[in-house]
């Protein structure tokens, strides 16, 4: 599955959703007609979070992770779970 599919699972506005047991309240803002997209997931309660910006340009599509390995933004996409929409 492509990381727009899992970025697309993410409604925009604020929902929460579980990732290793941990509540994270997350918040996606689309820009420019969907084709720049920006998430913010922090942990509540707690320290962690994950930033990204996901853009579609006519070259293709790019994920530019914010202060952190692309691996950990991913595996976010993939594993949490959405728990409010």
């Amino acid at each position: 599955m492509s990381i727009l599919k899992y970025i697309n699972k993410i409604p925009i506005g604020y929902s929460e959703a579980m990732y290793f047991a941990k509540k994270y309240g997350v918040t996606r803002t689309d820009f420019n007609n969907g084709k720049s997209i920006k998430i913010f997931a922090k942990e509540l309660g707690g320290t962690d979070f994950i930033s990204l910006n996901y853009y579609i340009t006519t070259n293709g599509a790019l994920l530019k992770p914010c202060e952190m390995p692309k691996e950990k933004v991913i595996a976010f996409l993939k594993e949490s779970i959405l728990i409010t929409e």
